[in-house]
């Protein structure tokens, strides 16, 4: 068998593609137009002109990753100190330094590695897709699989994927102001272009990557992918870009160069201060710089970036994809969940909710109904199931078809006694369906629609075995209580023909009926739903349904879910189109249900909204919704039924287009955002508590209490694997029954950064008092102490912090494993360097004696009793029940 040749690159030597007929086009690709490429085609020509992706800027390979962890100035600084020691003859100081810069790179690295995969796993789970013809199938693949001669099919919503020359259209059009800057849709068409030089605007007979088709459909061919397509081109020259930050670590950044300041003043104090008490000024170098490193949190940013990464990462198997990390930052500012109806708080689905049979009114179906009735809805029904069992046509008449079905009239079955001999179809006058079958040898129509269509070509109604005569009051007032709570109502009537009727007409046939009942049609709430919404409400967040559907189908719903009471108002869409932002602005934050609403007007809700403060979360699938979705402070998209211009404007995608997936993510958001908050309080009062220590050591008297290799090491422990696992630590209990967080408000809010210096100084104290106490006996081992005091007393404090409010006593000691067991680690760690004696000079410490140890264990414990007496005080609204609003 010849080797396929491979085909002339399109990128390389390609022809004007706008001046050629859609047959050169295909025949130059080498492309059937009716079947596409085959798979083994398009798998070659992958591997020849590479993925259909822009080349976004190089990323840091492993390697640079890690190099790049010694680029931090504080770092370079403390390589600076090892050199200095290395010079003056103190080579263990500088071997231990070093181990510690390099664990420390290590850290740093598996923290800035992980981010970085969770970030590159996120983009490839949001990354578009696009529907070929490949082989005579229509296929859905991922948009950088195509390649040139692929055969794309477009329709509204759907993001051009790649370069196409169109072949064939039906009224589409492509907004493609990305582009040319052309803010207008641009109609297109297949005719040929005779200009060589024309701009790219207008180029009718083409289609770009990255614009969007706003209306119609049409079918294009593949002539450049990637780098080599118009967008590709332009985004050559843009390849320096660079990853904007989140506006949460924008404000650590900020926080953390003023605080750097604050400390390096300190260091400068403590520095100078030693060397007028005759200190050696090597040893106050070291240990200035030592105290600069370990109190300076430069690693905030990074750990917040982490954070939220890996809680986007947990998201998505919660079904939540965050396309912009902020997202999961924002969350829980959210006090607005404005929420589509169809698919999102129901099921998408109809069902048979109520029935009428009988001159009763019933809330299920039963095989006791009459005979005819339950014929009726098997019968004149076009639903069918497939080879694989699922139901196959119109949602109402799976509906039908179901409910028959679930009392043994399975229309599959009764079509074989009954053959369907006729039928004459719904039209929009008539608003009726009837159907005509061979009944035991008799002609029998079955007809269903409107009840006020259906009801007055009755002249009798079914009764306990047989016709009598209708009561056409009781049936519609029937009708009409039913169609009140926001069931869509139909009427079922039958007759029988004793012989075939002379002429087949709706006049004919449609008239003379006796009526068999009504069925209520809905489209029911997610059963999770109603629960979600009440969380919603416990958590200070207020849910608002937006609809198209009728206002009392909405109201039914509404009430149904919980959304509203039975009173709850209801605005329409023209009612909104009647008022001015002004008067909306009024009403707006009472405002429950939305109906009759064109997607247009969701924009006017957000706005309305963020004009009253609220914090919006939008949801949306169409094109129209994007404009809301991208003005929403938090834009959430419909993963199933969305189209790519909405995905491409959200923040976030739901994959189960479910209403009680934004509320879990909510609460993720939450969640993410305390354990931020834990860590920065856990590193910053630790840190402060160091520069305590060393800062008010002289004034009392005493010598500096800590050497560099002791504060290095408290730092490399402490702010490590305990600090880390504050990452993980779960949700607290009653997350979602706290108001949320004002989107202005301080990290350091509610307490936090009274905590840090109080606490911080408590730390130092029980540390400087341990020092006195060894100090005045004339203990050898006074430094020892210190550090053990200091290093034990930062374990007590982080597990004391696990809960802003609980105490750790009713939270369980071992509800967050990692930390627990990081606390342990660190606790033996501290041990073998008191007590290995191969460690004790590397570390320069003496083992403690038992009444020694025991003291510092008591001392150390004080901060975590003294943090459960907080938080005890806090839980009865004592202190802290206002925070600073700004960083």
């Amino acid at each position: 068998m010849t080797k396929r040749p491979k085909i002339q690159k399109p990128q390389t030597s390609a022809p004007p593609w706008h001046l050629l007929e859609p047959w050169q086009t295909t025949a130059w690709l080498k492309v059937n137009p009716e079947n596409g490429l085959d798979h083994q085609e398009a798998k070659e020509r992958l591997e020849t002109y590479g993925p259909n992706a822009i080349q976004e800027q190089r990323r840091k390979g492993p390697i640079r990753m890690f190099l790049g962890q010694f680029a931090d100035f504080m770092i370079i600084v403390l390589i600076l100190a090892c050199i200095v020691s290395g010079l003056l003859g103190e080579m263990t100081d500088a071997v231990v330094i070093l181990v510690i810069i390099v664990l420390n790179a290590i850290i740093g690295f598996v923290q800035e590695y992980s981010a970085e995969k969770a970030v590159a796993a996120l983009k490839r789970l949001s990354s578009p897709t696009a529907q070929v013809l490949r082989e005579g199938k229509t296929k859905t693949i991922a948009a950088h699989e195509l390649v040139p001669g692929d055969l794309v099919m477009l329709e509204a919503g759907n993001v051009v994927p790649a370069d196409l020359k169109l072949l064939d259209v039906a009224r589409l059009k492509v907004e493609e102001a990305a582009l040319t800057g052309e803010s207008l849709p641009v109609e297109k068409s297949e005719a040929l272009i005779r200009e060589l030089d024309s701009p790219l605007g207008d180029r009718l007979n083409m289609a770009y990557k990255g614009t969007i088709a706003t209306y119609g459909r049409g079918v294009g061919v593949v002539i450049a992918t990637g780098m080599n397509t118009e967008l590709g081109k332009i985004a050559e020259l843009l390849r320096q870009e660079k990853e904007t930050k989140t506006p949460l670590q924008q404000r650590l950044a900020s926080f953390g160069m003023r605080l750097a300041l604050l400390v390096l003043a300190v260091c400068a104090i403590i520095f100078v201060v030693g060397l007028l008490r005759g200190e050696e000024p090597v040893l106050m170098f070291l240990t200035a710089v030592s105290l600069a490193v370990a109190a300076i949190p430069e690693a905030l940013p990074a750990v917040a970036t982490v954070t939220l990464a890996m809680g986007a990462r947990k998201l998505v198997v919660k079904n939540a994809l965050i396309r912009r990390l902020p997202a999961v930052e924002t969350l829980g500012s959210v006090t607005f969940i404005c929420s589509d109806k169809t698919g999102t708080l129901t099921q998408n689905r109809m069902h048979a909710e109520a029935f009428y049979a009988e001159q009763r009114l019933r809330e299920s179906i039963d095989p006791d109904f009459p005979a005819p009735l339950l014929r009726a809805l098997a019968l004149n029904n076009d639903a069918r199931r497939d080879h694989g069992g699922q139901l196959l046509g119109d949602p109402t008449e799976i509906a039908l078809y179901e409910a028959a079905e679930s009392v043994g009239y399975v229309g599959a079955n009764l079509v074989k006694d009954a053959p369907r001999l006729d039928e004459i179809p719904f039209d929009s006058e008539r608003k009726l369906m009837t159907t005509l079958h061979q009944e035991n040898g008799e002609l029998v129509a079955y007809t269903k629609g409107a009840p006020e269509n259906v009801l007055p070509r009755c002249v009798n109604q079914w009764l306990g075995n047989g016709p009598q005569p209708l009561s056409m009051e009781t049936a519609l007032a029937a009708a009409e209580q039913m169609a009140e709570e926001g069931l869509r109502v139909l009427a079922l009537a039958y007759r029988q023909f004793p012989e075939q009727p002379q002429t087949l007409d709706a006049d004919s046939i449609e008239s003379g009926l006796i009526f068999l009942g009504l069925v209520g049609l809905m489209d029911p709430p997610r059963p999770e739903a109603k629960e979600a919404v009440a969380l919603c409400k416990t958590a200070g967040i207020t849910p608002v349904m937006i609809t198209g559907d009728h206002p009392a189908t909405a109201r039914a719903i509404a009430i149904r879910l919980g959304i509203v009471d039975d009173g709850g108002k209801v605005l329409t869409g023209s009612q909104l189109a009647r008022m001015n932002l002004e008067e909306f602005e009024k009403q707006v934050e009472d405002v429950r249900i939305y109906a009759r609403v064109a997607p247009e007007q969701k924009i006017k809700i957000v706005k309305a909204l963020q004009d009253k403060g609220e914090f919006v979360a939008m949801t949306g699938d169409g094109v129209n919704d994007a404009p809301a979705l991208r003005a929403a402070n938090i834009g959430i998209a419909m993963g199933k039924i969305g189209t790519d211009v909405a995905r491409e404007a959200s923040h976030m995608v739901l994959l189960d287009d479910n209403f009680a997936t934004i509320v879990t993510a909510v609460r993720e958001g939450r969640r993410i955002f305390d354990n931020i908050r834990k860590f920065i309080k856990y590193a910053m009062t630790c840190n402060s508590a160091e520069i305590w220590t060393l800062f008010l050591a002289p004034f009392l008297g005493l010598p500096i209490p800590l050497l560099p290799i002791h504060i290095l090491w408290i730092n490399l422990v402490t702010d490590g694997l305990p600090g880390l696992a504050l990452a993980v630590e779960p949700e607290e209990r009653g997350i979602m029954e706290r108001p949320p967080r004002g989107p202005q408000e301080s990290i350091f809010a509610q307490g936090m950064w009274q905590h840090i210096l109080w606490i911080g100084l408590l730390m130092g104290g029980v540390s400087l008092f341990a020092q006195g106490w060894a100090y005045s006996t004339g203990s050898a081992r006074w430094q020892s102490m210190v550090f053990t005091v200091l290093a034990l007393s930062q374990m007590g404090h982080v597990l004391a912090i696990r809960s802003e409010r609980e105490s750790l006593f009713s939270q369980g000691l071992f509800s967050n494993m990692p930390l627990l067991g990081s606390v342990l680690l660190t606790f033996c760690l501290q041990m073998a360097v008191l007590y290995v004696p191969a460690l004790q000079p590397i570390f320069k410490t003496e083992a403690l004696s038992l009444d020694e140890l025991l003291l510092c264990l008591a001392l150390s414990s004080v901060v975590f009793f003294v943090v459960e007496v907080e938080k005890w005080l806090r839980r009865r609204g004592w202190i802290y029940r206002n925070g600073p609003k700004d960083l």
